[in-house]
């Protein structure tokens, strides 16, 4: 593992800023399908790509095989997970339970500087973009879902929901390039931002339920 000269704390503090580069730069590569579905990792490979050494680049490979993104083959190592359609729906099952839950939560505890942030993404998710740019509209999808989890207030919440968000964004990589459908979401997005401006928990909910369930109609079309 690289690693500059200076003083031990100096050192743990860059291990640990590598492992989380590649911890990462990995998992975006699964979700963007660069790495594809039963595709093996090789350590030293993976390792070269990145230009980060191998001792963090196996620290988040067994962080993302705890969160269920990468699983060890026996005999044949490290493979990104198959797509599974039994997957996505308890992932689609856990998120309606949690997700709605937090959108109440939103409509009654988010101040101004989670309306103005939620605000800020739905503005920039309306700029002109080339349809086929699909990271860019991919990483907003995300940026909004985590906005409204932190708008929540609740913080243990927002890690189950950051995790269950991040689990389906391989899914949404795969499922969703069709731009009448980007189009779709984010009319579902406003309708969540509307709600939680008039404060109203129930409507809140209503529409992230809304707007799961889409999500699942899309994918049982696609996988």
């Amino acid at each position: 593992m690289k690693s500059g000269t200076g003083k031990k704390s100096g050192r743990q503090s860059a291990g640990l800023s590598l492992a989380e580069s590649a911890y990462e730069a990995i998992k975006h590569k699964i979700i963007v399908m660069e790495f594809q579905p039963g595709e093996y990792l090789n350590e030293n490979r993976v390792s070269e790509a990145l230009g980060i050494g191998r001792t963090p680049v196996h620290q988040a490979l067994t962080r993302l095989m705890l969160e269920g993104m990468v699983e060890v083959i026996p005999r044949k190592g490290v493979i990104v997970k198959n797509v599974s359609l039994n997957e996505i729906m308890e992932i689609i099952d856990a998120r309606l339970i949690n997700e709605t839950h937090a959108a109440r939560l939103a409509a009654t505890f988010a101040d101004e500087s989670d309306i103005a942030t939620i605000g800020r993404i739905l503005d920039e998710a309306d700029k002109p973009s080339p349809h086929a740019d699909l990271v860019r509209q991919m990483l907003l999808d995300k940026e909004f879902h985590y906005a409204l989890s932190k708008a929540a207030k609740n913080t243990i919440l927002a890690e189950i929901l950051a995790r269950l968000h991040e689990r389906s964004l391989r899914f949404w990589f795969i499922s969703l390039k069709d731009p009448v459908h980007h189009k779709e979401v984010h009319d579902e997005h406003r309708k969540v931002f509307d709600a939680i401006k008039e404060r109203d928990a129930e409507k809140a909910a209503q529409a992230v339920r809304e707007h799961i369930e889409s999500f699942r109609n899309t994918i049982t079309r696609h996988v």
